[in-house]
Order: structure tokens, then C-alpha cells, then sequence
């Protein structure tokens, strides 16, 4: 049956009605979603309005969750016919092809200011690897008629991804009020099927590097190498450079400070050699101001893993570069794929021809 909301105020003993009204003009609710997308009980980033399809229709707000995932919104005053459903429908079997590079030109014409940066705003953190990845069509009405109210929720039992929210507008002493309440709820969710093709595409060459846990940076800027270990988490992943990787590598709450290649793969800190003056070099014998040495019975997976590296360019902590929007991780090493944080650091540090 239709959803129903209404809302009472207590008036000492006595309950009172709250009077409902018609929802303010359509383009009022899409610019309160537009401006704050958590009036639907989650965290959005608005990253299109009104955006023109290939086939004529504007689709009313597209957003983006934490996880990268597209929230396709589409708005009907009150009653909303069944013709809605077709059209949330035909939106979405657009909006699910856009590629990773479609999401970001989408938001880079609507925000103020680039994705990313808004991303970290938002989110508070870099955007995934992965974009549209996932899809959720929402209608956002008054109410929905008794067969569209059928239509979505046969929909969602074949894992549709499509819900609807309703709005009741109020009035009460010269208050104004938007009540909320969802079609289904949020533990009915119908299944997400996620969809290929939709990650950056990765160049072949570049790794993001974090250089963290108190290992002091001037010891691998002079030494040329950078490590990681004392946990599987750590271990693994610079485990996982190749020799002649590009890495990037950042400290964790400055930024990134250099820019080099891998020589050799992981080895463990007590077997590991460096280059220095054209000359290989015993690691563990150096005067280092960190402590890197394990205890030698570790296990691969607890032992500090060292990778000599020749810098292209270094610079000391208190150049680190950072810029709002740009990719962090708290893996060892890992691919990096964003095209807005390779931008910004192949400008600011000296690559020369690689």
C-alpha cells in the first residue's frame, strides 16, 4: 500500500495534526538536495545537475558515495505516475555505462572545483580506484501510486537497484517542515551487481609508495632505498615492486617528497644492499638514524623489507608537496592510477625524460 507520513505535536496531553501541504515547486526540493544530498540519510556528493543524457532528457542530480558508487536521483511533485519508473530506468542503463574518465568530466563541469578536491571534502580522503562501480536509482516524490509503488518493488526483487524516497512538506505556526521516509528500507536493500571496465586504467609504470611508521625520510633519501615490514598488512605490498618501477613516495600527514626507480626487488633489511656512490652497500651497516632491524627470528611477514631505489628527485620533509584531492593509501606500495595526483606530481617534481 502507499506510504503515508504524518506528523503530530504534543500539546500537553493533546496530540495535534500537523498540516500537510503540497511539496514547494520541484525545483525547490532539487535545490535542496543539490545543496544538501544528506536530507536522503547518507553521504553524497552532488556531481551533476540537470545533466544532459545523449537522448535529449536531463537527468534531475547524479551523485557519488564514499565508495564510488553513482546515486542517480529523479524528482516528481506529488503523485508520481508510472511513467517515472520508465524514465529512472532509462536514465540508469545510461548512467551504468559511463566510464571512470565520463564521472569525473560529469562532476569537473558541475563543482566549483576539481573532483578530487571536492571528493576529500566531502569524504575526507582521496577517490577510490574505482568509479561506477555501483549504481542506486532513486525516485524522490510526494507519494508513488499504488502500481508504481508494485512496479519498484517487483523490480527489487530481481536485484534492481531501485528505491524511492518520499518527501511530506509541513506547516505548523509558521514553521516549515520536510519529513522523510523510504519506500524500502535500508536492510531490504535489493543487491547491487557491479559492472567491469569502470577502474583508471593503469599506465604500467607508477607505484605509490607510503614511507611511514616513524621511519625517519632523511635516512632513505640518503641511503636511496625506502622499506616497510613489522606486520603482514606492511610486508606484503612493497613485496609486490618490481625492479624498474617509477614509485612516488609519500609520509604520511606531509606529503610527497620524492620521485625514483626500483633497482632491485624486496629484500630483508639484514641481506639488504644499496647503491651509494656507484657502489653496492650494506644496509644493516650504515649509521641509521631509525631502527629498522627485526628480530632475526621474524617470520617474511613481521621482517622489514628494504628496496634500493635511485632518486630522480628528493626533497626534504619540509618541501613535501600535498594538494587537496590527492591519492593517499595506508598500503606499503600499490598502483597508481589517479590521473589528477600523476598530473600534479609530474609537474611539481623534476622527471627529466622518463
Amino acid at each position: 500500500m502507499p506510504v503515508e507520513m504524518r506528523m503530530w505535536r504534543i500539546d500537553g496531553d493533546e496530540p495535534r495534526a500537523l498540516t500537510a501541504s503540497a511539496l514547494p515547486a520541484e525545483k525547490d526540493l532539487h535545490e535542496f538536495l543539490k545543496r544538501d544530498p544528506s536530507l536522503l540519510g547518507e553521504r553524497l556528493l552532488v556531481i551533476g545537475s540537470e545533466v544532459i543524457t545523449p537522448f535529449g532528457p536531463r537527468l534531475d542530480l547524479l551523485a557519488i558515495d564514499a565508495e564510488g558508487s553513482l546515486h542517480l536521483l529523479e524528482l516528481k511533485r506529488d503523485k508520481t505516475p508510472r511513467e517515472v519508473v520508465a524514465q529512472v530506468l532509462d536514465y540508469g542503463s545510461w548512467v551504468s555505462t559511463l566510464s571512470r574518465e565520463d564521472v569525473i568530466d560529469i562532476a569537473n563541469r558541475h563543482l566549483s572545483q576539481p573532483f578530487e578536491a571536492a571528493f576529500e571534502d566531502v569524504f575526507g580522503g582521496s577517490p577510490p580506484d574505482e568509479l561506477n562501480h555501483d549504481l542506486h536509482l532513486t525516485i524522490v516524490a510526494a507519494e508513488l501510486d499504488a502500481s508504481s509503488e508494485r512496479i519498484v518493488n517487483y523490480l527489487r526483487t530481481f536485484g534492481v537497484p531501485v528505491n524511492a524516497v518520499f518527501f511530506s512538506y509541513l506547516e505548523d505556526d509558521g514553521r516549515r517542515y520536510l519529513a522523510r521516509s523510504w519506500l524500502a528500507a535500508d536492510e531490504e536493500e535489493s543487491p547491487v551487481i557491479a559492472k567491469p571496465g569502470k577502474r583508471a586504467i593503469w599506465n604500467g609504470r607508477d607505484w605509490y609508495v607510503n614511507f611511514g611508521g616513524g621511519r625517519p625520510w632523511d635516512d632513505a633519501r640518503l641511503f636511496n632505498f625506502i622499506s616497510a615490514g613489522g606486520g603482514k598488512f606492511y610486508s606484503q605490498t612493497i613485496r609486490t615492486l618490481p625492479e624498474g618501477a617509477r614509485i612516488w613516495v609519500c609520509v604520511p600527514d606531509a606529503g610527497y617528497v620524492a620521485v625514483g626507480t626500483t633497482l632491485l626487488p624486496a629484500t630483508r633489511f639484514e641481506a639488504a644492499e644499496v647503491l651509494l656512490d656507484g657502489t653496492w652497500i650494506p644496509l644493516a651497516g650504515q649509521q641509521l638514524a631509525g631502527i629498522y632491524r627485526q628480530d632475526e627470528d621474524s617470520d617474511d611477514d613481521n621482517a622489514e623489507w628494504v628496496v634500493p631505489v635511485v632518486w630522480s628527485d628528493s626533497r626534504p620533509l619540509s618541501e613535501a608537496f600535498w594538494q587537496k584531492g590527492m591519492f593517499a593509501s595506508t598500503h606499503s606500495a600499490c598502483k597508481l592510477r589517479q590521473e589528477f595526483t600523476l598530473g600534479l606530481l609530474e609537474t611539481h617534481f623534476d622527471v627529466g625524460d622518463d
